[in-house]
């Protein structure tokens, strides 16, 4: 199977840069992530932590009790 895809991708002129592109996009984004999550504020964090446990809505399941 890998063959065929291997001599598919031979014929196309310029196909050694696609593998860059797809790293090097991978490389920043998480570069900027990593930059984000840093310089993020502790405030910030702690608040979006605890989304989950503030829910303020009623779950109907509590309504059937």
């Amino acid at each position: 199977m890998l063959k065929f895809v291997k001599g598919n991708l031979e014929n196309i002129d310029g196909v050694a840069i696609y593998p860059m592109i797809s790293l090097l996009i991978f490389f920043f984004f998480f570069v900027g992530l990593f930059w984000w999550v840093f310089t993020a504020k502790k405030a910030h964090i702690t608040e979006v932590s605890n989304i989950p446990l503030n829910d303020d809505t009623i779950n109907d399941n509590q309504n059937l009790l």
